[in-house]
């Protein structure tokens, strides 16, 4: 039951921007910031997409800094922001700094939780729905 309100607030959050863009203003942490490379199924931090909904940054294939990836998701969302992209809500394809990203389609994005995926050569980066733990009833 509670995944159905989910959803629908979701919905209604996606329906409203059109299809979830890129990612908004990064780096309040350190770690997520350091200029090491992070493999494949490394977490590089915690943002918000252009429409303000909560997203994790991925590296889903491949390996990148962190302190990379979270400046490719934020120039693309600000490039959505602008309206500097095509498409839907922005969903067409763009390069940024040599990375190709894209935005998904709001079926995919409440199969998945991916919001957008930015890649260049064998590395691939996410942004990811960040799903908070239920409230406790009280």
């Amino acid at each position: 039951m509670r995944r159905a309100g989910v959803r629908r607030r979701a919905l209604r959050i996606l329906g409203s921007v059109g299809v979830l863009g890129g990612v908004a203003a990064c780096c309040g942490l350190a770690a997520a910031c350091s200029s090491g490379l992070a493999g494949a199924g490394a977490t590089c931090g915690r943002t918000h997409t252009a429409a303000g909904v909560p997203v994790v940054i991925k590296v889903a294939e491949g390996s990148v800094s962190c302190r990379t990836a979270l400046d490719v998701e934020n120039a693309y969302a600000a490039r959505i922001k602008s309206g500097r992209v095509r498409g839907n809500g922005g969903g067409a394809p763009v390069v940024v700094s040599g990375w190709t990203c894209q935005g998904f389609s709001t079926p995919e994005v409440l199969s998945t939780g991916n919001a957008s995926r930015c890649r260049q050569g064998g590395t691939t980066i996410l942004a990811v729905l960040a799903v908070s733990s239920p409230a406790a009833a009280g």
